[in-house]
């Protein structure tokens, strides 16, 4: 059976999927050649993701004529941010990730459509994300196809690790 977007289905993510989601997320990783700076546990996702509830996943599988559980092929990370200037809520995909066997079939556009679902249900007036600026094919994919916005007059900003978070804290005095 070749791999096609067609046969598989998106469904929201749950504890069983850990493992599966690491694994995707580790491919994510060597594909991004940051393969070194993933140090997520099976243990942390279930505590951060189904259970304190700071982030939210679907996972792509493949159909299985028997009606078995198919492969993961696919994920979607994502959590709910709040627009001060629009005084409303907004979805941040913070992960999309296709195996490359099933990506160019629509996957990614499915994942997009089930993601603006959620915004619209949730009462989101935006959905964001960030792109490596290497990655053309899927810069292409965001403007071209979704026509998303290229916000390149923006600069991400991150304090990272208990070292910074000191750092920050030494402000309070």
């Amino acid at each position: 059976m070749t791999a096609s977007a067609i046969n598989t289905k998106i469904v929201k993510a749950t504890k069983d999927d850990v493992p599966e989601l690491l694994n995707l997320i580790i491919e994510l990783a060597v594909y991004e050649k940051e393969e070194k700076s993933v140090v997520a546990t099976p243990e942390l996702m279930v505590k951060n993701i189904f259970e304190n509830g700071y982030a939210e996943c679907l996972i792509a599988r493949t159909i299985t004529e028997d009606g078995s559980k198919g492969i993961a092929v696919g994920l979607a990370l994502y959590f709910f941010t709040y627009s001060t200037w629009l005084g409303a809520p907004g979805l941040y995909l913070e992960d999309l990730y296709v195996k490359p066997e099933y990506r160019n079939q629509g996957l990614g556009k499915r994942f997009f459509g089930e993601l603006g679902q959620i915004a619209k249900d949730r009462g989101c007036q935006r959905v964001e994300w960030r792109v490596l600026k290497w990655n053309k094919p899927s810069i292409a994919f965001y403007t071209e196809c979704l026509k998303a916005e290229n916000l390149s007059e923006w600069d991400t900003m991150r304090i990272e690790g208990q070292e910074g978070f000191e750092r920050l804290i030494g402000f309070r005095k």
